[in-house]
Formats: C-alpha cells, structure tokens, sequence
C-alpha cells in the first residue's frame, strides 16, 4: 500500500495514475472522499497535511509502505506534526521538493519556496529510515496561469518573456517518484529533472500557438503589475517575489538541463510540445 498526497493535483495524479498500472495498492488522502477525482483503482481516504490526527486515521487502518508527500501549504509552520505522524506509520517518504534547494542544513531558513522546501526536506531525513528528495525544475505545468488569457483571445501577459527554462512535465516527475517508491534505487538521495530543451517563456507561447494553430501575442509587463497579476491568483508575496526574482535572474542567466534525466526516468524525458499536446482542451 502507498498513500499520496495531492492525488487530484497535476503531479499527484500521475503518480496515483503510474502505481495503479504497475499493480500496487494505492489509498489518496484527500478532504472530501466524496467529491475526490481520482484514477480508476485509488481508495480514497478523509485526511488533511494540516490536521495531522486525519493523517494516523488514515494510516492505521492497513500496513503502509511509503507515502508521496506534496507540501501544499505557504511555509512549513505544521511541517513537523505531519511527518511525524507519516514517520510513525511508514519507512519510507519520497517528497516532491524543487531544483535549487540547499543541501546545507545548517543555512538559515528564508520566508520563500526554497525555505518551505529546505525545512521540509531537514524534517523528513531526521524521521524516517528511506528517503527520497524529488527536485524537478519548473513544472510545465506552471503554464496554465496563462490559460484564462490564452482563452479569452487575448495576449499573454508576462514580466519577463525571455526567461529561459527546461520545464519538466509531471508525468515525468511522476515516473521518478514511482521509481523511488517501489524501488531501493533513489533511497537517499536528491536527484534533479528538468526537461531536455531551453525554451523562453515566448518561445512556449509560440508552441501554445502552434499546437492550437492561432498566433498568440505576448505582452510584457511591469513588476509590479506582473506581481499584483501573481497575488490575485493567490500567491503568497514572498512565493510572488520570489518567482519574479527568479524569472528575471533567468533572463540573464538561463536555467540548465538537469544531469541525469535519462538514466533516472529509463528514457527520453517528454517536451513541452508533448506536455501542450496533453493539456490541449486546457487552453481552448
């Protein structure tokens, strides 16, 4: 049995979805059991991050031999109660990080993603025998912020159209989350992903585009419009700072294809193009 967090998000469903078809046993945590969307074959059971006495109901019932853990919660204030009670019923966690988290525990934690990320990263390795630290690189998934645009006719509204990333699609992520919970092969370890091509944030448009067949305009904005614009979708500040901080730094200096990626998913990992493809019905 592997319970997963986050099993009606992009990545979570995934790795639900990629279990189920590998013959494993998969209960999904998830608040309301009765309006969950789950993939064929997933037991769905009532449980919270943020409650962790949801999470020792939902792990005493039947033996559990590892969790997926998505930390969905700005900052980690609760982090601690929740692996613990994972810790309690299970040996092993593989935890859905990001690429750039420090790997020294004795930094000072920041008020960003990457300190939410560390704090939870130094939690999990002091609670559990077997460990995985998933650290994929910008989810192409991120992209459907532009969806409601693209949808409505309109420009692509963005700060900084020629920030340049290799984004990573969650099925891929997925894969190598399955990897470490069925096998000993990324017990300990920290691998990165991210995609095989560097693309601008216009550059991804132009795909959009090309995949549904129409042009799409890009509009570049102000920071502080690109901000209020990231803040009403519901960002906590420091995440919206941090992202734009971190958008225009790879504007000069563009993100990095992961070592690796080859030998950790088994293949060729999937383009943005493919990922597109996939969420086609998204952007119409």
């Amino acid at each position: 049995m592997i319970l997963v967090s986050g099993a009606t998000g992009k990545v979570g469903k995934h790795v639900a979805a990629q279990l189920v078809a590998e013959g494993v046993a998969v209960r999904a945590l998830v608040r309301d059991p009765a309006t969950a969307v789950l993939p064929d074959g997933v037991e769905a059971v009532r449980g919270d991050l943020a409650d962790p006495a949801s999470l020792t109901a939902a792990l005493a019932e039947e033996e559990v031999e590892g969790v997926f853990l998505i930390w969905p919660l700005a900052g980690e204030r609760g982090g601690a109660e929740a692996v613990a009670a994972l810790a309690e019923h299970t040996r092993r966690i593989v935890y859905l990080s990001a690429r750039g988290v420090p790997d020294d525990e004795t930094a000072q934690l920041t008020e960003d993603i990457f300190g939410t990320h560390a704090a939870l990263e130094r939690l999990i390795r002091a609670s559990v025998a077997e460990w995985t630290l998933l650290r994929p690189g910008g989810f192409a998934g991120n992209t459907l912020l532009w969806a409601p645009q693209i949808r409505a006719g309109g420009p692509v509204r963005t700060a900084h159209p020629q920030a340049a990333r290799t984004l990573v699609h969650e099925a891929d992520i997925a894969t190598a989350a399955v990897r470490a919970l069925l096998t000993d092969d990324l017990v300990g370890a920290a691998p990165e992903l991210t995609g095989t091509e560097l693309l601008t944030q216009a550059e991804q448009v132009t795909v959009i585009g090309e995949v549904l067949g129409r042009h799409i305009a890009v509009e570049k904005l102000s920071r502080g419009q690109a901000r209020d614009d990231l803040l009403a979708a519901g960002l906590p500040s420091a995440y919206a700072d941090g992202i734009l901080d971190a958008h225009a730094e790879m504007e000069a200096h563009p993100e990095t294809v992961a070592p690796g990626a080859l030998e950790l998913l088994g293949r060729r990992p999937l383009t943005y193009r493919q990922w597109v493809t996939d969420h086609v019905a998204d952007f119409r």
